[in-house]
């Protein structure tokens, strides 16, 4: 019996094709093992605004880890069940230090409960800009004017986009500070950086421990394709990677499955779930 098994899953270059999106097979699949009994969710990088627009039609009873683990959210309602937002002491530094360095982040923040993301358009790259423009009817973006400060709110995520010349110090430094967790990666099918920075307490290894807590779970099994999910797969009891994920990924999986676009997840499942 798989009733004791939590199966979490990333999204992009995992569980999306490189449409981004759930092909109809695998959304046929994994809806039809959750309608018996399967405990399926998602731990992703994306906001539950953007990931919920790319898993249109996953009907999911578990909820959801966003922003690679700052939160885990009820996909319907967007309760927040978890959090591990920035300290104060901890966003002040990362103030400085970014107006230091040069670099001018995208803020993920709460300013008077509403989740917004902050940015200076005066400072907007072409990738930035591409991000912007896949968001145009997103109610969380704030642009904000030079002569106000990006860093304000309850802040829980920072991230920079651009060449990885310009990333590498700031990663490089941020890296060593215990109070963060930084990661710096190639956006997927993209030639940009991205780095990202978050609390150290924020990852999808400890997301997933919450929801193992609250689902009463006794293992994981988990699938990814980016070194974000190299925590996730360093406490799961198996961890799969696709075909298609990077190599420093693929040495910490128990096996490697087909890759996305051949619905590599979906196929595992179909093929060892049993009710």
């Amino acid at each position: 019996m798989d009733s004791g098994i939590l199966y979490v899953s990333d999204l992009d270059g995992t569980l999306l094709n490189t449409r981004d999106r759930i092909s109809p097979y695998s959304l046929n699949v994994i809806n039809t093992l959750i309608e018996k009994g399967m405990k399926f969710t998602y731990a992703t990088a994306r906001s539950l605004v953007s990931a919920s627009r790319v898993a249109e039609g996953l009907t999911l009873h578990i909820p959801v880890i966003v922003y690679n683990g700052a939160f885990i959210m009820e996909a319907d309602t967007g309760k927040i069940l978890y959090s591990a937002k920035m300290a104060e002491k901890e966003s002040r530094f990362l103030e400085e230090y970014f107006n230091r360095a040069g670099l001018f982040p995208l803020v993920y923040t709460f300013r008077e409960g509403q989740e917004k993301v902050r940015w200076y358009p005066s400072r907007e790259n072409y990738g930035i800009k591409r991000y912007l423009s896949m968001r145009k009817d997103d109610r969380r973006m704030e642009p904000v004017a030079d002569n106000e400060s990006l860093y304000q709110g309850e802040m829980f995520y920072f991230t920079c986009i651009g060449e990885k010349e310009e990333l590498e110090g700031a990663y490089g430094e941020l890296k060593k500070d215990g109070r963060f967790r930084v990661t710096l990666q190639q956006e997927l099918y993209r030639p940009e950086y991205w780095l990202e920075v978050m609390p150290a307490r924020a990852s999808k290894a400890a997301a997933i421990g919450e929801l193992k807590k609250i689902w009463k779970c006794g293992k994981v099994i988990s699938f990814g394709d980016a070194v974000n999910d190299i925590p996730m797969f360093e406490i799961s009891d198996e961890a799969y990677a696709v075909e298609n994920a990077v190599e420093e990924l693929k040495s910490y999986a128990s096996d490697v499955i087909l890759s996305n676009e051949e619905d590599g997840v979906a196929k595992w499942l179909q093929q060892r779930y049993q009710s």
